[in-house]
């Protein structure tokens, strides 16, 4: 029987059932990480690798720098069995401000600025079927956000159930991809490969734009609590997750070498796109577009999903943030957590994709002494909500990687029913890759670092005002 106990005891969330299974956390994880980065990023990574065969490398690489920081959430995530993930750990390893921080932050730029992400990648295919909604665009945006959130809102059954069927959905349409590839291979004569080197600086932007496509596992630590039996679920999921993800990666990225070669591979703006329509004409660019659309749809859902696990977790530990930790009896589901983080995903896509959003942000930094933000240096409200929200997530990330070994020495008698094997080597590896992923993203990013800069600048000062609960 399903328990709904609510209680007034602090630092307590409302007792659930746990519903999710370990093919549910698997959805959740591939649906999740799975996005659109796959349809771009592997030109850039052609572009900047030596080769085809030093390109798949990087790909592999990034599966195994990938499975580094999966063990070490995988033993956080079973040492301290709580809803919020990154939350609760660095709430023990560094104190309540950092854990404050890390909720607000996610609240302001990183979950609910990826959920606008993945909304403009699928607006900006809907517009590529539908040419002639072009000026309402911004509709087309904002409707995955509102419809997928009123969904989670009904509670954690019918949010798994729109993942599975999305995430099915997106991996039955990478394999049809990888098959029409195998089918149009047969017939494209392959050009030889012309390499022009390699070097450190073009390595590791190819690795950036890899471990950018291969972001977002650790959304399953957020949902730690309802995971069934998840001592041994949460590590297995994971795993099996990343083990997935790496080899769709392989494929997908094997199959457009087999199909253009790797001249073409890194001359096209849209190989997944080139590789279909090779194989079953020009309509193949409309199915890929559809494609892209519901591997969109899927992320946003995780996204929701998980997310609000977050702020429920957090609103629990502060008086004045109890309302965030109160959820629905019927629905069984954070619901102001789910209605924030919708109407803050939505304030982001106004901000970043219309003018009057632009100028308003531009006024305010002009009100505080800085300069307006160089807008027209990235296209679209995509790039430009990545470029802002990513060096927060790499910083934060970073935090939770030490926190492995701060926690591992501090809290030597606690019961790790996970450890990482081969350890120390897995964290430092994480570690050291979170390190070259702020740099390069704050590299990118430039005065666009501050739309995530001045979120967390205003998050600092309120850590110091709301005490956490005893």
């Amino acid at each position: 029987m399903e328990r709904r106990v609510t209680t007034n005891q602090p630092n307590q969330l409302p007792l659930l059932t746990p519903r999710l299974g370990l093919w549910d956390t698997v959805s959740i994880i591939v649906g999740i990480v799975v996005g659109t980065a796959i349809f771009k990023s592997p030109t850039v990574v052609f572009q900047n690798a030596g080769g085809p065969w030093f390109a798949m490398g990087l790909w592999l690489a990034g599966g195994v720098l990938a499975w580094c920081g999966a063990v070490c959430y995988a033993e956080l995530a079973t040492t301290y069995p709580r809803d919020g993930g990154d939350y609760e750990y660095l709430t023990r390893a560094y104190g309540p401000w950092c854990g404050f921080l890390f909720g607000w932050a996610q609240l302001t730029t990183v979950v609910s600025g990826n959920i606008a992400i993945m909304a403009y990648a699928f607006a900006d295919y809907a517009v590529r079927l539908w040419p002639q909604w072009r000026e309402q665009a911004i509709w087309f945006v904002i409707a995955p956000v509102i419809g997928l959130s009123l969904l989670n809102a009904l509670g954690v059954m019918a949010g798994k159930l729109v993942q599975n069927v999305l995430t099915g959905a997106k991996v039955i349409g990478l394999g049809g991809l990888v098959l029409a590839g195998l089918w149009a291979g047969k017939a494209v004569p392959q050009a030889a490969a012309t390499g022009d080197g390699v070097s450190t600086a073009r390595i590791g932007l190819a690795l950036v734009f890899v471990l950018y496509a291969y972001g977002g596992w650790s959304h399953a630590a957020y949902v730690a609590a309802e995971v069934r039996d998840q001592r041994r679920n949460l590590p297995r999921a994971l795993v099996l997750g990343i083990a997935c993800i790496t080899l769709v990666y392989l494929a997908v990225n094997a199959t457009c070498l087999w199909v253009l070669g790797f001249d073409g591979a890194r001359q096209t703006p849209a190989p997944a796109a080139d590789v279909v329509e090779q194989a079953v004409g020009p309509w193949g660019g409309r199915a890929i577009s559809l494609l892209v659309m519901l591997s969109a749809l899927g992320a946003i859902n995780g996204m929701i999903l998980t997310g609000t696990r977050v702020y429920a977790t957090w609103g629990a530990d502060y008086r004045a943030l109890a309302w965030l930790g109160a959820w629905n009896r019927r629905a069984v589901a954070p619901l102001a957590a789910i209605t924030l983080q919708a109407t803050i995903a939505v304030l982001l896509i106004v901000l970043v994709g219309t003018t009057v959003g632009r100028n308003s942000f531009d006024a305010a930094l002009r009100g505080l002494g800085l300069r307006g933000l160089p807008w027209n240096e990235y296209f679209g409200g995509f790039e430009t909500l990545i470029a802002g929200s990513t060096p927060v997530y790499w910083a934060m990330t970073l935090l939770t990687g030490m926190a492995v070994f701060i926690l591992r020495a501090r809290d030597r008698s606690a019961e790790r029913p996970f450890r990482i094997p081969l350890y120390p080597l897995p964290p430092l590896v994480f570690c050291a890759t979170c390190a070259l992923m702020l740099y390069a993203s704050v590299t990118y990013a430039r005065w666009l670092v501050l739309l995530g800069a001045v979120p967390l600048a205003i998050g600092g000062a309120l850590s110091f005002l709301m005490r956490k609960r005893d």
